[in-house]
C-alpha cells in the first residue's frame, strides 16, 4: 500500500454509539502529514513524535463547531531534549512544528518515549472559540508514555469527560501515516444536559472502551481501511452507531507577507527599527513552514 496510489487520508470520521451514550472521532493523516514533516530535516523520532501530535491536534480539533474557531495543542519542558512542540487546527487545517536540541537527541534512543524526550514538562490544550471570542485552557503535567495518554489525563481532570485515545505511527513505502481513535462517554450530556453519571466504571464506557482499546497500529494506519470499515469492525454489534463523514483535512500556515505586516503594524516605531537589518528589512522566520519573509514597514 501506498499513499500514490490512494487510501483514506486525510479526513476524519464522526460517530456516536446512542445506547451507549459514547461519541467518537477517527482520523488518518497520509499526504498531510509528508507536507508538514517535510518542512524540516526531523530524525524519525521527532517524525513518529510531531505526526502523534498532529493526529491529536485533529481528533481535538473537529469537536469545535464554529467556523474561525482554532486548537492549539503544545508541549513544554524545561531542560528536555525537545523543549517545544505545537500544533494547531482551524477549519480543517493542521500545523505543527518540534524545536529540540540535536546533542541531547542524539543521546537518547531511537524509541525515546515521552518522559525520555521531554523530561518534565506541562501539556496545554487552549480552544479560542470565534462566536464568543472566548478562550478556555486546560494545563496538564505531562505524564504517561504517550502524547495520547497525557491528553487522557487532561480531558479526565480538566473535562470530568472518560477519554480513550488511540494513536498509531508508522511508515509505509518511505512516507509517515498516522491515525488515531478516541472515544468519550456522555451520558445524559450530548445534548447540552448535565451530565449526571459520568465515571470511568460505568458498564456502557467500559464496554466501549474495551472495544477501542483493542485497536492495533497497523489498523489505524492502514490507508486501504477506511475509517467506516474500522468503525464497524470495533461496533457492528451494537444496536445503532450514527457515522457523519468529515471534512477533509489539510496542511495550513498562514505565513503571508500580509499577515506577518499586520503583525508588526502594532509594533511601535523604535521596536521596529530594533527589528530591522541593514537593508531596512525585518525577516520573520515561520517556525511551521520553515520559511523566512523579508517585510518592509
Amino acid at each position: 500500500m501506498t499513499q500514490d496510489a490512494g487510501g483514506d487520508f486525510d479526513r476524519v470520521l464522526t460517530f456516536t454509539i446512542p445506547d451507549r451514550d459514547a461519541r467518537g472521532r477517527a482520523v488518518r493523516l497520509g499526504p498531510l502529514l509528508q507536507q508538514v514533516l517535510s518542512a524540516h530535516d526531523y530524525p524519525p523520532v521527532l517524525s513518529r513524535l510531531l505526526g502523534e501530535a498532529l493526529v491529536l491536534t485533529a481528533l481535538m480539533g473537529t469537536l469545535l463547531k464554529d467556523d474561525g474557531s482554532q486548537l492549539t495543542v503544545q508541549a513544554q519542558s524545561e531542560g528536555g531534549a525537545v523543549d517545544l512542540l505545537v500544533c494547531d487546527y482551524r477549519d480543517g487545517e493542521l500545523r505543527g512544528y518540534v524545536r529540540h536540541d540535536p546533542e541531547m537527541l542524539g543521546q537518547l534512543s531511537g524509541e525515546a518515549d515521552l518522559p525520555a524526550l521531554f523530561g518534565k514538562g506541562y501539556l496545554a490544550i487552549t480552544f479560542d472559540l470565534a462566536m464568543s471570542d472566548q478562550r478556555y485552557q486546560g494545563v496538564v503535567p505531562l505524564e504517561g508514555a504517550s502524547l495520547a495518554q497525557a491528553c487522557q489525563n487532561y480531558f479526565l481532570q480538566s473535562e470530568q469527560v472518560p477519554t480513550l485515545i488511540r494513536i498509531g505511527v508508522a511508515q509505509h513505502g518511505g512516507e509517515w501515516v498516522a491515525g488515531g481513535y478516541l472515544v468519550q462517554h456522555l451520558p445524559e450530556g450530548e445534548e447540552g444536559r448535565e451530565r449526571l453519571h459520568a465515571r470511568m466504571d460505568h458498564p456502557h464506557w467500559e464496554h466501549v472502551a474495551a472495544l477501542a482499546s483493542s485497536l492495533r497500529v497497523a489498523e489505524l494506519t492502514d490507508g486501504d481501511l477506511t475509517l467506516e470499515d474500522l468503525t464497524w469492525r470495533l461496533f457492528h454489534e451494537e444496536s445503532e452507531v450514527r457515522v457523519s463523514r468529515g471534512d477533509a483535512l489539510r496542511r495550513g500556515c498562514r505565513c503571508t507577507v500580509a499577515h506577518y505586516h499586520a503583525i508588526l503594524s502594532r509594533f511601535g516605531p523604535q521596536e521596529l527599527d530594533d527589528m530591522r537589518d541593514e537593508q531596512g528589512v525585518i525577516s520573520v522566520d515561520c517556525a511551521f513552514c520553515s520559511r523566512v519573509f523579508p517585510i518592509e514597514i
